[in-house]
Formats: structure tokens, C-alpha cells, sequence
């Protein structure tokens, strides 16, 4: 799948479901609750050990899910990613370094941005699918709207902040492409092994996403 591909998938779903996971089994039930929920589609952040055998689980039984993995660092992470079979990578900040090596294993990359600073560099590198993060904390829908000003050409994937109350804001705005969020995926759920309550959490956002 090429980044295009990769953001038209995106604009169907709206919302991403970004998660952290303790231990990697847990990823099998929770991608099929978010699946039969409409959502197949998963963020794996980097963020635990457990990452890179998720990610090899879910293209090994849930091959038709899209997978991002996220919070990707190192180069070593976007390699381990890559062979899991992750369909793009996702970073929380511009490292050209990171950037380069995805261009170079042709995997899709959306780097993190939140300044002028940065989406230019993004842009000297050809990238104009980026995150933005974190999101709220970087002055939300407000900043991402003067951004778009000088940047007309990025398409944007918010993350950090969103929520059920704002993510419709962001939503309305052309650029912006899907919204990740975490809300509805919390650990404390994952680990209680609550699949109902993420059911509900997940077809409460598909139902706002798509109001």
C-alpha cells in the first residue's frame, strides 16, 4: 500500500485508534472488537515491548486491517516494524533520519509536526502526509488552520488531545485526513480485557465520526 492508498483508507475511517499495548496477545481480541465495531484499523505504538509482536500477529490472522506502527524512534523500529508487517510508520516528531530510511525501504511514513519548522523540513524531504502532535497541546484546530495558510498541500493526521468533544472540530477541517485517538482504546480496558465497554467506546466514535 503507497501513502496515497494509505490516506484514502484513512479519510474512510476518520478516527485511529491508537494503542498501547502490555502484552502482545491482547491485540488479537482488540483488533477483532474494533473491526466488528467498524474500525479496521489499528496504531501500534512503539511504546512497550510488546509492539512488534503485534503487529506480526494481526497480519498474521487479521490480514485485512491496516496497521500504522507508531511512536517509531529508531531505525531499528522501523525495521522491526517493517518485517512485523506494519503498512506505514508513524512518528511524534521530524527526524530526517527516520524519514530517509522509510523512503529508502519503501515504507509509507507519516512524521509528527507542529511547526513551520518541521513541516518544511518534512516538505524538503517530499512528505506531505504528517501527524500533528500533540494535537491539543499545540494550539488545535486554531494552529492547524493558520498552518494551512502557507501549507495548503498537507494532508494532516491530529493526534494527542482528541476526544469525543473535539474530534468533529477537527474533522471539518478538508486537510485533515483522520484523527488518532486513544479514548476509546485505554490500557486499563485492554488489560481488564473489557471488550464490550471498547465496543461501545468504538461504535459511539464511528457513530460521531460519521454524524
Amino acid at each position: 500500500m503507497n501513502t496515497a492508498q494509505i490516506i484514502e483508507k484513512l479519510r474512510q475511517l476518520k478516527v485511529i485508534p491508537v494503542i498501547a499495548l502490555d502484552n502482545a496477545q491482547d491485540i488479537l481480541p482488540l483488533a477483532e472488537t474494533l473491526a466488528s465495531n467498524g474500525l479496521p484499523v489499528v496504531e501500534i505504538t512503539f511504546r512497550s515491548a510488546a509492539a512488534e509482536e503485534a503487529i506480526r500477529l494481526i497480519r498474521q490472522h487479521n490480514p485485512s486491517i491496516l496497521i500504522a506502527a507508531g511512536t517509531v524512534l529508531t531505525s531499528e523500529q522501523v525495521v522491526q516494524a517493517k518485517n512485523a508487517g506494519a503498512d506505514c510508520i508513524v512518528t511524534p516528531g521530524f527526524n530526517p533520519k527516520i524519514v530517509k530510511l522509510c523512503q529508502e525501504l519503501d515504507i509509507p511514513v507519516m512524521p509528527g509536526v507542529n511547526n513551520p519548522m518541521s513541516i518544511e523540513a518534512a516538505l524538503e524531504l517530499g512528505v506531505t502526509a504528517v501527524k500533528f502532535f500533540p494535537a491539543e497541546a499545540s494550539g488545535g484546530v486554531k494552529m492547524i488552520k493558520a498552518l494551512l495558510g502557507p501549507y495548503a498541500q498537507l494532508q494532516i493526521m491530529p493526534t494527542g488531545g482528541i476526544s469525543v468533544n473535539n474530534i468533529k472540530d477537527y474533522l471539518a477541517i478538508p486537510n485533515v485526513v483522520a484523527c488518532g485517538g486513544s479514548w476509546f482504546v485505554e490500557k486499563s480496558l485492554i488489560n481488564s480485557h473489557n471488550w464490550e465497554e471498547i465496543g461501545r467506546l468504538v461504535r459511539e466514535a464511528v457513530a460521531i465520526t460519521n454524524a
